[in-house]
This record gives structure tokens, C-alpha cells and sequence, in this order.
């Protein structure tokens, strides 16, 4: 597995970030990890502009409790801002509401990619959102 590239880095974030059960999440952590693919996930929700910065901060403690990063400062800032990225790509359509859904975390090398799925709530009428994140860490 020498050759993954950002897109498949992101392929299996979003893979993670998917993951219904707790159950599925640590089948396919495992899966990945045999690939020498370090990944994380982790729930999230709530009111989506009061939870941009609790999302953040579960994003990075998901990563450094599993091992895809180190407690340093560029990696934590590298998960730190790829999630913000994510949650900048879903906030027209969650501005406002409730959301609802899971954080996964791929890394791979250099490549870290954060997305981020949400079901956005409205009434029973749920629209659903997806961001990606990547940033590159030596």
C-alpha cells in the first residue's frame, strides 16, 4: 500500500464517518489498520453553530486517543483544521439547525482527511450534509 493518494485517504474517512454502529466502526478500523491506515471516529451533534467548536475539539481527541496522530502541535492543528474545513463545507446548509452524525478520521503517511456526515434537522424532513478535510503533515 505504498502508493494511497489523498483521494483514497478521503475515500476511507468517509468510509469511517458512515460506520452506523459502534460495532462497524471498530470492523473496519481494524480492516484499515492491517493496511497500515490509522483511523478514528467519533459521534457528534447538536445545534450546529454553538457545536463547531466542541466538534473540533472531539475530532482531535478521537485522533489522538487512537493513535492517527501524535500530541504535538502541527498534527493536532493539521486535524484541527481539516475539520474545520469539513464543517466550512456544511454550514450553509446547518446553519440554524440541529445536526446529527459522525466524525471519521483517515490517515495514511503525510495524509490526514477529516469528513464529517450529518443528517441537518428540519422538522422530520432531515437533509443530509457531508465536508472533507485534508491536510498533509511530514
Amino acid at each position: 500500500m505504498d502508493n494511497l493518494g489523498s483521494r483514497q485517504v478521503a475515500a476511507i474517512a468517509i468510509s469511517m464517518a458512515l460506520t452506523g454502529k459502534r460495532e462497524e466502526e471498530i470492523k473496519k478500523k481494524a480492516e484499515f489498520a492491517k493496511m497500515g491506515i490509522r483511523t478514528a471516529a467519533v459521534d457528534c451533534g447538536g445545534e450546529f453553530i454553538s457545536s463547531v467548536k466542541k466538534f473540533v475539539e472531539h475530532a482531535v481527541v478521537a485522533a489522538k486517543r487512537e493513535g492517527v496522530i501524535k500530541e504535538n502541535h502541527s498534527e493536532e492543528g493539521a486535524v484541527a483544521g481539516a475539520t474545520r474545513e469539513a464543517l466550512n463545507q456544511i454550514s450553509m446548509k446547518a446553519v440554524g439547525f440541529n445536526v446529527g452524525g459522525k466524525i471519521g478520521i483517515a490517515r495514511y503517511k503525510d495524509h490526514i482527511t477529516v469528513a464529517i456526515f450529518l443528517g441537518v434537522g428540519l422538522l422530520h424532513l432531515d437533509e443530509v450534509a457531508i465536508g472533507l478535510g485534508h491536510r498533509a503533515v511530514p
